[in-house]
């Protein structure tokens, strides 16, 4: 078995040259008879920063036993993780969505240095799933992504917490609707232990998009990280890995465009983060399939919204697992006719085949009957006009606007926005502008969840509209219009911008745009100065250099060749230093 599957991994550890690298092997344990066995990695994004990874270490233990047990030798390593849920709000935000690149780069290299010939890719917090499917698609080679389960919700006062809730105090504690003491009560409830954010937040979306797609054990995703089941599905998983690279299956096989739109169109059923449509856009870009962000609306117009969960919902992650999981949901648009059930998944059997097996919980209501659906149509859409000529992506299952008209209120920076919220600046009517939060001019295009959940504690959640070349956490609700592409310092006309100047959301036509001409637009953008990076050097301002529009996934390109080699002579004999 080990010649066939070890078709990577025989040029690092077979024949008398490789002597070196086996002694090296062997210093940490591993046998002439571990060698001899197909390796294969188990990348963890494990850390002790926050709740969310925290327990991906016992879960290793298990993929481990399950790769071992279909004989093959694990071999982890690890990788970086940024809590968005502690740096939000801060300067450090600007980090996580730079580390869903890193995560993917870093992967890609510790597999490809070490000739890997499978992997399974454990992730928890936001980024890190994203980051692990790219990384997976991009390597292409067998192996799945295992996902460490959703936080048990919290408890006060008789009613389920997030981590949503403790944001939203914020803002309500600042506008004087509850006391500094309950604020201190919904942090001390809100998170009892490990495991991602507990609503439909960017975690458990990016978690059920991995089901949707095909690169999960169907099922895994939903449960809950304090469950003991999530023991054996993550050995489910390392036995998984084997199976496919016995059965020679890689991960683009699965990620094809129907699994794509499969994605989405969960995404959209369960009201689904925004950040899913940039994530979606990355993957896409990583397995060489054709999707724009134009493809998005199609999908949402013909699917409704299933599933009532947070943050525009009632219902929490373990309220899913509980009525049927994720594999319920894919049932319903089986039936539905909304999903192609044709595609494979890493198990060998199809979508739709995993969806019939799903059981529903008698008397469940998390999620909804197809022909009686909480709303006709999904839960995100994605608007253009003259403030958005590439797009922006707003989220509908949390607003019960169907569009806004007002002032603009313009901020260069979320902490300005965020102070002027808290103290009681912004009036019903606003809209209010965060501009220079985009990939480049961030960089980084941070989180915006405590300005949005202030709006939502100061009680202005219905009257105020906000839009920004940053994003949302997936906790947010509201009318929020994130992704405005182009960004600011990109000439996108969001830099064109003043206070006072009339906004309009018109969610029908799919639109977002400034009662301004064409030409004074243009006259204020050829007088707009783009303001000095923040980072002259490391890691934010290579990132600023690289990262493209959030209408293309906020992705990383190689920089443009240079027409001159560095160091290369001229016909003097001169080195040049172009």
């Amino acid at each position: 078995m080990s010649d066939v599957l070890k078709h990577k991994s025989a040029a690092m550890t077979d024949g008398p040259n490789r002597a070196p690298a086996r002694a090296m092997f062997k210093a940490v344990g591993f046998t002439d008879a571990d060698l001899a066995r197909p390796l294969v990695g188990v990348a963890n994004t494990w850390t002790e920063i926050g709740p969310c990874n925290f327990h991906l270490r016992r879960l290793a233990e298990h993929v481990k036993a399950g790769i071992r047990a279909g004989g093959g030798t694990p071999m982890e390593f690890n990788t970086v993780a940024v809590s968005d849920g502690i740096t939000m709000g801060a300067e450090g935000m600007r980090a996580s969505l730079v580390s869903r690149e890193v995560i993917a780069d870093s992967i890609e290299l510790v597999a490809f240095g070490h000739h890997l010939d499978a992997i399974v890719m454990l992730c928890g917090c936001d980024k890190t799933i994203p980051g692990t499917i790219m990384a997976l698609t991009r390597l292409n080679i067998p192996g799945l992504v295992f996902y460490g389960g959703s936080i048990d919700p919290g408890h006060w006062h008789g009613r389920d917490l997030t981590i949503q809730d403790v944001f939203e105090g914020v803002g309500a504690h600042a506008a004087g609707r509850i006391s500094l003491t309950e604020l201190h009560d919904i942090e001390n409830h809100a998170c009892p232990g490990a495991g991602a954010c507990g609503g439909q937040f960017t975690a458990n979306t990016m978690a059920l998009v991995a089901e949707f797609l095909g690169i999960t054990v169907p099922g895994s995703a939903s449960i809950p990280a304090s469950l003991i089941e999530k023991d054996s599905a993550a050995k489910q998983a390392g036995e998984t890995a084997m199976s496919l690279l016995r059965r020679g299956v890689r991960p683009r096989d699965l990620i094809t465009r129907a699994a794509i739109d499969n994605a989405i169109a969960g995404v959209v059923a369960t009201g689904g983060s925004t950040n899913a449509v940039m994530h979606l856009l990355a993957i896409a870009h990583e397995a060489q399939v054709p999707l724009s962000i134009e493809d998005f609306n199609p999908i949402n117009d013909r699917t409704p919204l299933l599933a009532d969960l947070k943050p525009g919902g009632r219902y929490v992650a373990a309220d899913l697992h509980r009525a049927g999981g994720v594999p319920l949901v894919c049932q319903r648009l089986v039936e539905g006719g909304a999903l192609d059930g044709r595609c494979p998944t890493v198990t060998g059997r199809t979508i739709g085949e995993e969806a019939a097996a799903a059981v529903e919980t008698p008397g469940q209501d998390v999620v909804r009957p197809f022909d009686a659906p909480l709303k006709p149509t999904g839960g995100l859409l994605v608007l253009h006009g003259n403030l958005a000529p590439e797009g922006c992506v707003v989220k509908v299952s949390g607003s019960v606007l169907k569009g806004h008209q007002g002032p603009a209120r313009v901020f260069e920076c979320e902490e300005d926005a965020f102070a002027a919220v808290q103290h009681g600046v912004i009036v019903a009517g606003d809209v209010i502008v965060i501009r220079h939060e985009g990939p480049r001019g961030g960089p980084g295009m941070r989180e915006m969840l405590g300005v949005t959940a202030a709006i939502m504690g100061a009680g202005l959640g219905e009257s105020v509209a906000l839009l920004t070349d940053g994003r949302f956490s997936g906790a947010t609700r509201g009318l929020m219009a994130g992704h405005v592409a182009p960004e600011a310092v990109a000439g996108g006309p969001i830099a064109a911008l003043r206070t006072g100047d009339v906004v309009t959301f018109d969610l029908a036509r799919r639109r977002l745009d400034v009662a301004l001409s064409a030409d004074e637009i243009a006259d204020r953008l050829a007088a707009y100065v783009v303001p000095p990076a923040r980072y002259a050097t490391g890691v934010m301002a290579k990132y600023a250099s690289l990262v493209s529009s959030a209408s293309e996934g906020a992705i990383t390109r190689p920089a443009p060749a240079m027409s001159t080699p560095m160091h290369a002579p001229d016909k003097s004999g001169a080195y040049v230093f172009p």
